[in-house]
């Protein structure tokens, strides 16, 4: 790569891994749920005008929305409103070794003995830092975030049965099918959402339009040319530094721990995810370049 699209590269994982603190912000207002709600909202007006899907893709990438619209993102974001960022961060890398075995069983990927290396080295790493004292009372919000991966590798799958159809339009319509299953599990399971609105500063409005525009619209603008230059191995490794940008933003925006077994645990779940990455079949791929 050159210096410029290196650059270019890691000021989309730093928007990326910024996303967790901004989240955390956002959820200091509003209800996770309504905070998705209204994020996917500004996506679809962003982007829908401009990106059509094929007719016979629509029914897919509504299938799509059931999977992170009603299942991914309320668990991820009801998780993250009570664990810090850095935690969440590495913890949401889960995802990939997730993928991996799916993919096996799916679509018959062969795992292979490198592979399953890399992903006991990742789920061990997520067991140490939930094995972390501080985290005592803590373990159901990582567990939601777990599962949140899980449902994350289930899409990473529906993904790639969608087929070649453009990411934008994919993101876009994506949100337009998840708005309503979000209105609704907002109204049915929180409150306050009228309260938060006349209560709501510039920070978490400012917050909602980073996840939208930053981390959906400006992110992807920048990376999918680097994707379409440059081989898998050239543009995989970088993602790794996402959760590295998660922890760092963490610590200093907003005072988050960095603790030995966060260290450590982190460590291990970074050097997992890099060998199932390096070895991963497209699936992988495609789920470590949708971030939360």
């Amino acid at each position: 790569m050159s210096l410029a699209h290196t650059l270019q590269a890691l000021v989309v994982m730093a928007l990326w891994g910024l996303n967790f603190v901004v989240a955390k912000w956002a959820l200091a207002e509003f209800p996770p749920l309504f905070v998705m709600f209204v994020r996917f909202a500004l996506v679809a007006v962003l982007i829908i005008p401009f990106f059509r899907v094929p007719r016979d893709k629509l029914w897919k990438i509504a299938l799509l929305s059931v999977t992170l619209g009603s299942i991914h993102f309320p668990m991820m974001f009801t998780g993250l409103q009570g664990i810090d960022a850095a935690t969440a961060s590495l913890a949401a890398q889960a995802q990939v070794p997730f993928s991996s075995l799916l993919a096996a069983v799916v679509f018959k990927d062969k795992l292979g003995w490198r592979r399953g290396i890399g992903m006991a080295a990742a789920f061990a790493g997520v067991a140490v830092i939930a094995g972390e004292p501080r985290l005592g009372d803590s373990l159901y919000s990582l567990l939601l975030i777990l599962a949140a991966s899980f449902a994350f590798a289930v899409a990473s799958v529906q993904m790639k049965l969608i087929g070649a159809v453009n990411g934008f339009a994919v993101n876009g319509w994506m949100a337009l099918f998840a708005m309503p299953q979000l209105l609704v599990l907002s109204l049915l399971l929180e409150q306050g959402q009228m309260e938060a609105l006349a209560n709501s500063t510039w920070v978490g409005w400012a917050s909602i339009v980073y996840m939208a525009v930053a981390v959906t619209i400006i992110a992807y603008g920048l990376w999918y040319p680097l994707l379409g230059r440059y081989s898998v191995n050239q543009t995989m490794p970088y993602l790794l530094t996402v959760p590295i940008f998660g922890v760092a933003s963490g610590a200093l925006l907003m005072g988050d721990p960095l603790t030995i077994n966060l260290a450590f645990g982190g460590l291990l779940t970074i050097g997992g995810v890099a060998v199932i990455v390096r070895r991963g079949p497209k699936a992988v791929n495609e789920t470590v370049t949708n971030p939360t």
